[in-house]
């Protein structure tokens, strides 16, 4: 099977992004052909053997032959834009439109695809909607939660640019995947006429990537990633610096549960980095270190040597790098929001309510200080088990082939 995937971000940086790089790597190890058209701001892009690219470029740090000349949207920031779509003008609007057109068309023309998926119910699925029903292919659908949060922001504020390509996307969809039971529920609120459509899938870890490796040595990891000293206990977050995802209340935590033998390691980027890394100076914090940005194969090395990994969100629409971190055998400690209530078990990890950071911190303390023991490699096999891409990857199949037997019977008109 030829599948062409359209998302809205690069193929990094981002849950979606991550999302699409792992199904289509999954997939091409199932011997299927897939393309992807995506954003980037990066000539030196992120490539994956046997995948087809076909990227739109925007403007950022570097001069990209053919950028549009602003950096790509996003629903609230990107480690690498702060760019939002309710902060584009309205040439803007009809840059992004037409590039992407143009690009969802070459592809198609080009790698001649037997099915469209798109992430996202926005702008771009709209578009491919339009041009999957122009050539005759069927489009399945993928919602995130920021998709469906952009949507109500806009209808709260009586606009509709991206609900008409949302509302244009849904109905010719075969199938529309929701990632988390909340998804399912407001996906079909937003969509009455297509509830029918939706279907409840789990996301799914990259195994190949994320796994256990209990030969990593902790001294040696904190080295390699510039961390000085021979701490003993380790606490960890992956993330964008923003504030949905909670860092300062992980913050917070750390002032109740630090001492000298404990570091806490924040692998990502964003706008409120600068406040954050303040933030923690003046709150007298020692052993706070921002890692940047890192990439899947150095996510696996901190997973693996920390205690604990923390997801403490206000919004998280399924909170895969809580998944990647418990595959690695990191029990996690996340806030009760969206997906992460389905997807963290006792077996695997604490749940708190949302902005509780003394319930984060005492929740991390039963782990340091040993009151709460995980079997680590329990922890990754359950999580493998419910929550490996290769695992799951038969059940996205099943659905292109269904919207490939609807299309070919003219199911749509």
């Amino acid at each position: 099977m030829r599948i062409l995937i359209v998302n809205h971000f690069p193929l990094s940086g981002s849950g979606s992004g991550v999302y699409t790089a792992n199904l289509a790597n999954a997939l091409r190890r199932q011997g299927h052909w897939v393309a992807v058209v995506f954003p980037d701001n990066r000539a030196e892009y992120d490539q994956f053997d046997g995948i087809e690219s076909y990227p739109v470029f925007f403007r950022d740090r570097e001069d990209i032959d053919g950028q549009l000349d602003f950096n790509f949207p996003c629903f609230t920031t990107h480690p690498r834009s702060i760019h939002s779509f309710a902060e584009m003008t309205e040439e803007e609007k009809q840059q992004y439109e037409r590039a992407f057109e143009e690009k969802i068309r070459e592809a198609i023309d080009t790698f001649r695809p037997d099915i469209i998926h798109a992430q996202h119910i926005w702008v771009l699925a709209g578009i491919s909607a339009r041009l999957a029903k122009e050539k005759g292919l069927p489009l399945v659908l993928t919602c995130h939660g920021t998709d469906l949060l952009g949507i109500r922001e806009e209808l709260d504020r009586g606009l509709d640019w991206g609900y008409r390509f949302s509302k244009e996307a849904a109905d010719y969809a075969s199938r529309i995947i929701a990632i988390s039971i909340q998804n399912q529920l407001l996906t079909e609120s937003i969509f009455p006429e297509d509830r029918w459509k939706v279907l409840l899938m789990r996301n799914g870890v990259d195994t190949t990537v994320f796994y256990r490796d209990p030969g990593l040595q902790r001294a040696e990891v904190l080295e390699k990633y510039g961390v000085p000293g021979d701490f003993k206990r380790v606490v960890c977050f992956a993330g964008k610096c923003t504030y949905i995802k909670g860092i300062d209340l992980l913050l917070k935590a750390a002032e109740i549960y630090e001492d000298e033998d404990t570091a806490t390691l924040l692998a990502g980027d964003g706008e409120l980095r600068e406040e954050l890394e303040r933030f923690a100076a003046e709150s007298g914090l020692k052993n706070i270190y921002f890692l940047g940005n890192r990439k899947q194969p150095e996510l696996r090395e901190i997973y693996n040597i920390s205690d604990v990994s923390t997801v403490p969100s206000r919004s998280e629409a399924f909170g895969l790098v809580a998944a990647e971190a418990m595959v690695c055998g990191a029990p996690v400690a996340a806030a009760l929001v969206g997906g992460l209530g389905e997807l963290v078990r006792p077996e695997t990890g604490f749940l708190f309510e949302p902005e509780d950071y003394k319930a984060l911190a005492e929740d991390i303390l039963d782990v340091l200080e040993g009151r709460r023991v995980f079997d680590r490699e329990e922890v990754a096999r359950i999580t493998a088990e419910h929550y490996s891409q290769d695992s799951l990857i038969s059940h996205v199949v099943d659905v292109y082939e269904e919207a490939i037997g609807f299309c070919g019977r003219c199911w749509f008109s």
